[in-house]
């Protein structure tokens, strides 16, 4: 499941949280509030003082002793479900075997006193495994597990109704979390972790009702795989997979190398609210090959200042941004709480561009070109469908392919100093455009149908904006570079009702 982002250039306990206010989203002293600004979002300050588990052992509970190796694995083992484990202050450890886990019995759960750590010793692989549901870990540090890559060292088996909160997962190889259906991860600090912080990924089955709450993401991909394996799609603070309905709000996602957030594959139904996302290497969040979301009250800036500088470096055109929806949009027929994309009352100051909307007319089901380790969209069960001559006619030419399609972008405020980004160029677009179709020889999508689709014909819209700095549009193609006065005229349209001050930026 390894996807690389397509472009122009190719060819083929109650949750009770610690928030501290944000600092202020004006980059220009003396700036006015403008119509369309959302307010300043809280950060969840988690790593810097996680809270403090119980001091005292709870009535019934099994105590763990840090003292006794393999303690932890033993006494669940030994001991029946629904059982409450008490880790004493210290640092405890399994077996020195590389697959000796924890292995939860359903309803278990999992309390660290101030100061208690499960440590892999950089020797075991998981710390947590299983399929056990309704598993519960609070208050307990995790760290220097070595997951290979793609896999993770809490929840390895993506079980069901697992809560992970206030614990602090970090320090290891692979993801530091996976998750299951139903999972709720709030209030923890996912921190410097190999690959992810987490791999919302389920081998078996789809995963749905995922909440990520108010928690703190921060330095993963500490083994910078991208540049391991070049253009593998496999990093960031989340990946989300496969996921049908996830609430993802009140979370600071800050300083990964690469992704803030990323959906990738066939996902659906999410709502990103109230987070801030701030000093990721690359895009805050990309939405790949996805359906129906609501996007809203974020703070999102300095983002993608390392990854979309190297390409432009490098002459690349294409349009990077902070948020990059690609091959994504609404479909009603698909159940979600909305059936659009729609981003909202955000506020997107001093990033590396602003908002793509893309198109890669050569990535379809059943295409060499698609990426998506021969996935099919939602709406074909059998990729085999997809293929010459039923391709070409309704319904599987619109349905055998992923469309950025009804995308609402309205009541958001851009900013941008590019004293401040430090650059001069290609760092202000936003920008709805595709390629020219050209692979394979069979496709029905060639030439300029798919970019004209996106521009024209999807109905995606932007409005009631307000535009802060020297902003640029791109429309169709890499090419096409339009003022404020060009986007909103014929035959674009785009941004009625948006106010453009580009002096104010910077």
């Amino acid at each position: 499941m390894e996807i690389k982002r397509q472009h122009w250039a190719l060819a083929a306990v109650p949750l009770t949280l610690a928030l501290l206010a944000a600092t202020g989203c004006e980059s220009t002293p003396g700036a006015r509030a403008m119509p369309g600004a959302a307010p300043s979002t809280p950060v969840a300050r988690v790593c810097a003082k996680p809270a403090a588990g119980p001091a005292k052992a709870p009535a019934g509970a099994v105590t763990v002793d840090p003292a006794v190796v393999g303690d932890l694995a033993a006494k669940t083992k030994s001991s029946p479900p629904n059982t409450t484990f008490w880790l004493r202050p210290g640092k405890h450890r399994l077996d020195p075997d590389r697959y000796a886990q924890v292995i939860p019995k359903e309803g278990n759960r999992y309390l660290g006193a101030p100061g208690a750590v499960l440590d892999g010793q950089k020797k075991n692989q998981y710390a947590f495994g299983g399929t056990a549901r309704n598993v519960t870990i609070r208050y307990l540090t995790v760290q220097r597990f070595v997951a290979p890559r793609d896999e993770g060292v809490v929840n390895h088996d993506s079980a069901d109704e697992w809560v992970i909160e206030h614990a602090t997962i970090q320090h290891n190889s692979g993801a530091g979390l996976m998750a299951g259906a139903r999972q709720r991860v709030r209030a923890s600090c996912l921190r410097d972790n190999g690959q992810y912080g987490m791999n919302a990924y389920k081998g078996t089955g789809r995963i749905s009702g995922l909440v990520v709450e108010g928690n703190e993401i921060v330095g993963n991909n500490t083994d910078d795989w991208e540049q391991r394996r070049k253009g593998c799609g496999c990093t960031g603070g989340i990946k989300f997979w496969a996921v049908n309905g996830a609430d993802v709000r009140g979370n600071w996602v800050h300083d990964n190398r690469g992704t803030g957030l990323w959906a990738d594959t066939n996902n659906n139904d999410f709502r990103i609210e109230d987070n801030v996302l701030e000093e990721n290497d690359g895009a805050a969040l990309i939405y790949e090959t996805s359906y129906n979301a609501v996007i809203r009250k974020n703070t999102i800036r300095r983002n993608n200042w390392v990854e979309a500088r190297k390409y432009a470096e490098h002459g690349d055109n294409f349009p990077f941004a902070t948020i990059y929806l690609s091959e994504s949009g609404g479909e009603p027929r698909i159940r979600a709480r909305t059936d659009k994309i729609e981003i909202y009352r955000n506020v997107l100051e001093n990033n590396w561009s602003g908002i793509t909307l893309w198109e890669n007319a050569d990535r379809f089901c059943n295409s060499p070109a698609n990426t998506s380790s021969g996935d099919c969209t939602l709406l074909v069960k059998n990729t085999d469908r997809c293929a010459q001559p039923a391709i070409a006619t309704a319904p599987l030419y619109a349905d055998c392919r992923w469309k950025t399609q009804r995308v609402d972008i309205h009541g958001n405020r851009f900013v941008l100093d590019k004293s401040v980004v430090n650059c001069t160029v290609k760092c202000d677009r936003m920008a709805v455009l595709a390629n020219y179709g050209t692979y394979p020889d069979w496709s029905p999508y060639q030439g300029e149908r798919v970019a004209e689709a996106i521009t024209s014909k999807q109905h995606n819209r932007w409005h009631d904006n307000v535009y802060l700095g020297p902003w640029k549009f791109v429309a169709h193609d890499p090419s096409r570079i339009l003022n404020s006065g060009q986007w909103q005229g014929a035959p674009y349209q785009q941004d009625a009702g948006s106010t453009f001050r580009a002096g104010d930026g910077g």
